[in-house]
């Protein structure tokens, strides 16, 4: 932004509402709700879990993640696996065959059977092997072949949220470790500002990207990082990132993402391991954004007998693009049916060389570590794997980018969590879980990630002038004392 572009101080008064109010809102819950649970519930808590004296600790997000944690680990406890069973047929000749997977379909008997577990799976292996035996002797028609390409473009920039998983899951470290060598990192220069949601950059940065890759290239000496960004000089890879899924000005707010500045590179040689490591993750993620798509090849085949049908495919990855950068494990387990595949015809007739059931099971949900709730809590309770769908809600999460990891620290602290050093995995402990079911009788909306959202959002609406400081307050009032005088009069 040119100095004369500069807005009137007062063009800002929005952010320091919704902060305060962010403050207000905190402390009001946290003071009102934590007293009055303490009060009606804490001896009882304490007798139940065997101590002199229990506090109940309530706050707008905290409880929130502690509801999360507690909902899963009962889910977990609770779950009963269940067996089915699939029906898979080896098709073609001894020397090039490949297997498919029996699915029911509107002609089927099976369809809408009682018999099925789902579309795919019977619930007994009786009945499995009852269709395998009216299959038996009869040939397989190719009905439905599909071909194709696919691109797959290297993933957005990091966030707070998205590195502090990252690292969790590469170096098994705490959302508020990788914080704070983040925050190292910046001090040093060599990184942008670490506290941010955005994963995108804004055209201004973008227009000048090239200052930081030429940093990169100078004065880091890593020969790894050097070899890929030599490989975009020599293959003139492009660097104009502006019209590109990379830039979008309306997903910053205080910040764009955290890469490399390209600077502060005589530091780096002082750093531990450790944050060489998250530095390079940093370098690596950046860097991959200006490399071509992975591109795969892709074959799927229908085949028929009769009414039933059975389905197959294949994938590899032709091309490595950013993969190359990023060094992604590519799942080519299929790879070896794609040349048969390729090779098959429509309406093509091929010999059925056997059958075979196979046992399948249903799993249980898996524990939150530390950063994957980074991420539920990023996306308002829902951990969500597909990276598209994450940047779709965003801006309906709990807590901020600069506070999650210093929320899940202290309910670790407060004895309500406990978090496995090793693997990071998260479990509620007895205190936790009987201060859950206090929070689920007296004010279970307490519990639900929506509901704290909501408030986020309320508060994101005042910092965009959407709503006026005073109407949030009000609401935020009302509900405190409604709640409040109910909890009194009931308990």
């Amino acid at each position: 932004m040119e100095f004369g572009e500069a807005k009137n101080m007062h063009e800002y008064d929005s952010l320091s509402d919704s902060a305060y109010l962010r403050a207000k809102e905190d402390y009001l819950i946290g003071i009102n709700f934590s007293r009055l649970l303490s009060i009606i519930f804490g001896r009882r808590i304490a007798k139940d879990i065997g101590e002199d004296r229990v506090s109940v600790s309530v706050g707008r997000v905290m409880t929130c993640v502690l509801g999360m944690v507690v909902s899963r680990e009962r889910e977990i406890r609770n779950f009963v696996k269940t067996k089915y069973y699939k029906v898979i047929g080896n098709f073609g000749e001894e020397e090039s065959s490949f297997k498919a997977e029996w699915k029911v379909n509107e002609k089927s008997p099976y369809f809408e059977s009682r018999l099925l577990y789902n579309d795919s799976g019977f619930k007994t292996e009786e009945e499995a092997k009852k269709l395998i035996a009216s299959l038996e002797g009869k040939k397989a028609t190719v009905t439905e072949l599909k071909k194709s390409k696919q691109k797959e473009n290297a993933p957005l920039l990091f966030n707070l949220a998205e590195i502090q998983n990252e690292c969790t899951k590469n170096f098994k470290i705490k959302p508020d470790e990788t914080l704070e060598i983040i925050q190292e990192l910046y001090e040093k220069k060599l990184v942008t500002y670490p506290r941010t949601d955005a994963r995108v950059l804004s055209t201004a940065v973008a227009k000048e990207i090239g200052k930081n890759l030429n940093g990169l290239y100078k004065n880091f000496k890593e020969e790894e990082v050097s070899q890929y960004i030599k490989k975009m000089i020599d293959e003139k890879y492009s660097t104009n990132l502006v019209k590109t899924k990379y830039v979008n000005d309306s997903k910053i707010t205080d910040h764009y993402a955290i890469i490399p500045t390209g600077q502060g590179l005589e530091n780096y040689e002082k750093l531990s391991d450790l944050k060489k490591s998250v530095y390079k993750l940093i370098v690596k993620r950046f860097i991959a954004i200006f490399y071509p798509p992975a591109e795969y090849n892709k074959v799927s085949a229908t085949l028929s007998i009769e009414n039933e049908i059975f389905t197959a495919s294949g994938k590899v990855c032709t091309k490595q693009g950013f993969l190359e950068v990023l060094k992604n494990k590519t799942k080519n387990e299929d790879s070896s049916n794609l040349e048969i595949l390729a090779n098959l015809r429509k309406n093509q007739e091929i010999a059925v060389l056997a059958f075979e059931t196979k046992e399948a099971e249903t799993s249980p949900p898996s524990r939150y570590n530390s950063g994957s709730m980074i991420l539920a809590m990023e996306n308002a309770g829902k951990l969500i794997e597909d990276e598209l769908l994450r940047e779709q809600i965003k801006g309906a999460g709990i807590g901020t980018s600069a506070t999650r990891a210093a929320i899940i620290e202290k309910l670790e602290r407060i004895q309500y969590l406990a978090i496995n050093p090793k693997t990071q995995i998260i479990t509620p402990t007895v205190k936790g879980e009987a201060i859950y079911d206090v929070v689920e009788k007296a004010m279970p909306d307490m519990l639900n990630p929506e509901l704290t959202a909501s408030w986020e959002k309320g508060l994101d609406m005042v910092a965009k002038k959407e709503i006026e400081p005073e109407i949030f307050m009000g609401k935020l009032e009302k509900y405190i004392k409604g709640k409040f005088e109910r909890m009194v009069v009931k308990y």
